[in-house]
């Protein structure tokens, strides 16, 4: 019986295959000098966490991402390029970052689906103690 309910979830899940995408917690505006430009009121940081989302349920994850761009060259400014200044004000804003906490928030699929899960086991169960026959 456990097995069938574990092939089942395997099944459902496989079903629930969603979506990873980033959302913005935060951009801030830099004084530096852009590596490529060298102009120093182009350069802006976006940091970003990961949302998951299937038909099952909605998550936002621990991890973080963050990108440099400059809009006055209109680049993408990669971490090889960065200078020791860029570094220590990433980091600093990194710092200043408040990630939302990791949470997990199911749909009305998934409880729908477990609530079929806790009827028919029950059933099961009051069937082979012999509560209710057929």
């Amino acid at each position: 019986m456990e097995i069938f309910l574990t092939v089942v979830l395997k099944i459902i899940l496989n079903l629930g295959m969603g979506s990873s995408k980033f959302f913005t917690l935060k951009e801030a505006r830099l004084s530096n000098n852009c590596p490529e430009c060298y102009s120093n009121d182009g350069l802006e940081i976006t940091f970003k966490q990961k949302l998951t989302e299937n038909t099952f349920y909605k998550a936002i994850t621990s991890e973080t991402s963050h990108q440099m761009h400059c809009y006055n060259c209109n680049t993408t400014i990669f971490p090889v390029r960065w200078t020791d200044d860029i570094e220590r004000v990433v980091e600093y804003q990194q710092r200043a970052v408040q990630p939302k906490p990791k949470s997990i928030k199911l749909k009305p699929l998934a409880w729908v689906v477990i609530i079929l899960d806790v009827i028919l086991i029950t059933v099961i169960i009051l069937a082979i103690t012999g509560v209710i026959s057929f």
